[in-house]
């Protein structure tokens, strides 16, 4: 009888902790974006004169 108890217990226990499925996670929670590298604003400092006097004449 002592061990139908423990049993009892012992599934009552697993049941609150394991009953339920966690909630579920939106898809916006898992995913992080952010440039790989920080902005080089010379990067994007394109003359087109600049060019044409540097490498043609």
């Amino acid at each position: 009888m002592q061990e139908q108890e423990q049993a009892g217990s012992a599934e009552a226990r697993r049941r609150a902790r394991f009953g339920t499925l966690p909630e579920r996670v939106r898809q916006e929670d898992t995913v992080e974006e952010r440039p790989a590298t920080p902005r080089d604003p010379a990067r994007d400092a394109y003359d087109p004169d600049d060019w044409l006097v540097r490498y043609c004449l």
